[in-house]
């Protein structure tokens, strides 16, 4: 087709998916990365280890203000009617 509003809602599901793949990314990178090791060598942040904190914590703060940042700048209000059927 080629209705605009397909090549808008394919975009930002392209988006949408890159932004899956970066907080999976970052949640598996700290909790792995630096959850691994000896539980006794572990260093906490806020009463959290470390790893748990960067990964579930400051990871999920970080994606909220990326999504912020997307649906505001990336994404676009798009209608709902029928574009051919208004020029009819």
């Amino acid at each position: 087709m080629n209705d605009k509003r397909f090549k808008i809602a394919h975009r930002e599901a392209i988006i949408g998916v890159i932004l899956v793949i970066i907080n999976f990314s970052i949640w598996f990178g700290f909790a792995y990365g630096m959850g691994s090791g000896d539980p006794s060598s572990y260093t906490y942040v806020l009463g959290f280890p470390a790893w748990f904190f960067y990964s579930c914590i400051a990871g999920t703060i970080f994606m909220v203000i990326l999504i912020i940042f997307v649906i505001k700048f990336l994404f676009k209000d798009v209608p709902f009617d029928d574009e051919e059927g208004e020029h009819k």
